[in-house]
């Protein structure tokens, strides 16, 4: 279909442009509210800065296409194919991208704030200072994303797959991570103030200067972590393996260890609360147990 066709065929009222192919097609600047273009083929087509709130592109194709500054609030994109695709700064509050393919897609200042992400596929996807308070998460593939700086305060990331995902400066204050597996990963400088990490794998996961105050971090696994300079008063670290550690220039003033491991862990300059309690420093300068309150 020839661009001026669907303007024309929009401007007559019509509204269903469904199955068209409209491949590597300018459609940028255009406003095309409530348009059905369910599975349509827009591999390569220029769609920058147009305004297309509430439209339905379920299972479209758009490879490569160029989504920047869209205006898209609560947009049907479940099953959509977006690999490659550009999204940057593309307003998309409240759409639905359930199962979509986003691998390799830059979606860097985007506002998906509230948005439906699960079981998206988002692989590879650059996603530096990306709006994702409140999202729907749950399963979805962020291996080797970087997300640095992403805001995800409230957002849902149970089940989700983080292998080698990039979360340095990232916000996830309150974010419920329990159980989850973010082994190896990189958390520095991140604010996690009040999140809840209980169970956690986190065996060589990079917090060095991340803000951990008041997180639960009960019967975690942080063998080898690198929590140089991080911040963790109020944390609970309860029954949390920290052999290997380092929690060098750590802030621990008002932590609860009590049962923690801490075999070989560096606790060289670390601040303790002057409330506290009880520690116990064993031979050869191996910190075995300690209680802080």
């Amino acid at each position: 279909m020839e661009v001026q066709e669907l303007l024309q065929r929009y401007e007559w009222g019509d509204r269903d442009f469904s199955g068209v192919d409209l491949s590597n097609a300018n459609l940028s600047h255009l406003t095309l509210v409530d348009i059905n273009l369910e599975n349509a083929n827009l591999t390569g087509a220029n769609l920058s800065r147009s305004f297309l709130m509430k439209a339905n592109l379920k299972g479209a194709f758009l490879n490569w296409v160029n989504f920047q500054f869209v205006k898209l609030t609560e947009g049907n994109l479940a099953d959509t194919d977006f690999t490659k695709a550009h999204l940057n700064g593309a307003f998309l509050v409240k759409s639905d991208f359930s199962r979509s393919r986003l691998s390799g897609a830059d979606l860097s200042h985007a506002n998906l704030r509230g948005a439906i992400l699960e079981g998206a596929n988002l692989c590879g996807a650059k996603m530096l200072n990306v709006n994702l308070r409140s999202a729907n998460l749950q399963g979805a593939n962020l291996n080797w994303a970087n997300l640095q700086g992403a805001r995800l305060s409230g957002a849902s990331l149970q089940n989700a797959f983080l292998s080698e995902t990039n979360l340095s400066e990232a916000f996830l204050n309150g974010v419920d991570l329990r159980g989850i597996d973010l082994s190896g990963i990189n958390l520095s400088a991140a604010k996690l103030s009040g999140a809840n990490l209980e169970g956690a794998a986190l065996s060589f996961t990079n917090f060095r200067e991340a803000r951990l105050q008041g997180a639960n971090l009960a019967n975690a696994n942080l063998t080898g972590a690198n929590l140089e300079a991080a911040f963790l008063h109020s944390a609970n670290l309860q029954s949390t393996n920290l052999s290997r550690a380092n929690l060098t220039r750590s802030n621990l003033s008002n932590v609860r260890v009590l049962g923690a491991r801490l075999d070989d862990t560096q606790l060289s300059e670390a601040v303790f609360s002057d409330m506290t309690q009880r520690y116990l420093v064993l031979a050869q300068n191996k910190l075995h147990q300690f209680q802080l309150q």
